[in-house]
């Protein structure tokens, strides 16, 4: 009985379609160029001085995103007192030297700074937790 119930399953799953993973190179194309856009904006938002009230834009303390690191979070911040997420970080800048109002983490415009982050720190080696 089992030895049956084993075909069976073998067949269902042989006359599955494709795997969910499989995409084409115009799929990747399309996707990378998203990204792209958003890693752009993130860009924009980190360098004009909006998110805040004073003027401060983030990369006055982080040009180019240095000492970021979204690879470490995440991690203790001793800011927060707590193991936090970059977003939370992010955040704290953006209540702090930029004197602004805190963006939802789900906010598009959260997105797109931690994406920017992210694509300055690409091929970074991911060590959670590392200070």
């Amino acid at each position: 009985m089992f030895v049956r119930k084993l075909i069976v399953a073998a067949v269902l799953c042989a006359s599955l379609p494709a795997a969910a993973d499989s995409f084409t190179k115009e799929d990747v194309a399309r996707w990378e160029s998203e990204y792209q856009t958003v890693v752009k904006r993130g860009r924009e938002l980190f360098t004009d001085g909006k998110l805040g009230t004073n003027g401060v834009a983030c990369a006055q303390c982080h040009p180019n995103a240095s000492n970021t690191h979204p690879e470490t979070y995440p991690k203790f911040q001793k800011q927060l007192g707590k193991v936090a997420a970059q977003w939370e970080m992010v955040n704290w800048c953006i209540r702090n030297p930029l004197e602004g109002k805190d963006l939802a983490a789900d906010d598009p415009r959260m997105t797109a700074i931690l994406s920017y982050i992210a694509f300055e720190r690409r091929g970074a080696k991911l060590q959670p937790g590392k200070h």
